[in-house]
């Protein structure tokens, strides 16, 4: 199969993709809605709503087929999101990109594709919205325009779907789809018997900073942070900002050695910021570990008290900045 080379930006894409929480979810009537109407106006047999992860391709919503995944190289999609127009091929069996490939060759034996490439609300090509049939097929403008159509309105529940569960301002998650996420990886880590730690930030002096420099200046603050975490951290570790000034790490198959580590990490990316700007990042933070049966929001308490007692001594002793 032809090779689709990986987007420049791969990595903010995949990050994207998990920003939306949609992976490994169940069926949902607004997308299946949409699937339907394609396959009753294509007369295709089977259509697909799907989302590329780093090496599989996820099928949020199915009409036709009876799996629910595909392997990322196999698959026409994964060629599909790295062109802005829809990647059309009436006969797969005369297209040499794709003649060879199994989801050809064998079940569920492609012969005409049609891929249009969904977008999440940052931009960043997530998966498709395609038409499959087991023979060959043209397809006319006003149809692929049709077919634009449908994956605009794909797009509009991703958006509504980021609008619940990402932070506005940042494009980090927000309380809502931490708690969401948290829950799940705290959910394996109990199967798996592995470490958690969490991690509680609050932003020093950023009353002052919005009083003295305003709140758009405030603003700028607070995306930097979320840029730093988002930096400093593994893009399997859950993120957030819960809320005015406040953030929220959760590591994920981390012991507390390991994350000492991380901790310096993040303080080295706060440092270098400090030093290419007129204006410094000053935070508190707080700490837990998870034994194996606290609840996420059990932990954000705890954590959220070892914040405001590292917070009170830092005034006390004029400490520098650290966890």
């Amino acid at each position: 199969m032809k090779n689709c080379s990986l987007h420049s930006d791969e990595q903010a894409r995949l990050e994207a993709l998990q920003l939306l929480q949609l992976l490994d979810t169940p069926a949902e009537e607004r997308f299946d809605r949409i699937t339907r109407i394609a396959k009753r106006m294509f007369g295709v047999p089977t259509v697909l709503i799907t989302l590329v992860d780093s090496d599989r391709l996820w099928f949020k919503s199915i009409q036709g087929l009876d799996v629910h995944e595909a392997p990322r190289s196999q698959s026409l999609c994964a060629c599909a999101i790295t062109e802005e127009l829809p990647l059309i091929v009436p006969n797969t069996l005369t297209d040499e990109r794709f003649a060879n490939t199994p989801l050809v060759t064998n079940y569920p034996n492609i012969r005409f594709y049609a891929g249009c490439a969904l977008h999440a609300p940052s931009n960043h090509r997530i998966g498709t919205l395609c038409l499959i049939d087991t023979e060959p097929r043209e397809i006319i403008d006003e149809d692929i325009e049709i077919l634009q159509e449908l994956a605009s309105l794909v797009e509009q529940e991703f958006k509504a779907t980021a609008l619940s569960t990402i932070d506005e301002l940042t494009n980090i998650s927000n309380r809502r789809g931490f708690l969401q996420l948290a829950q799940q990886a705290l959910s394996h880590c109990r199967r798996e018997k592995q470490n958690a730690c969490l991690l509680y930030f609050d932003l020093d002096d950023f009353k002052q900073i919005n009083d003295n420099l305003g709140h758009s200046f405030g603003d700028k603050v607070l995306k930097a942070f979320a840029q730093i975490l988002s930096q400093s951290f593994r893009t399997s570790d859950v993120f957030a900002r819960l809320g005015g000034d406040e953030f929220v790490v959760l590591l994920t198959n981390t012991t507390p050695q390991e994350m000492d580590t991380v901790i310096a990490r993040l303080k080295r990316n706060v440092d270098d910021y400090n030093l290419q700007h007129d204006h410094s990042i000053k935070y508190s933070c707080g700490s837990t570990t998870y034994a194996g049966e606290e609840s996420i929001e059990a932990l954000l308490h705890k954590a959220d008290q070892e914040m405001y007692s590292h917070k009170a001594s830092k005034h006390e002793r004029g400490a520098q900045t650290d966890c």
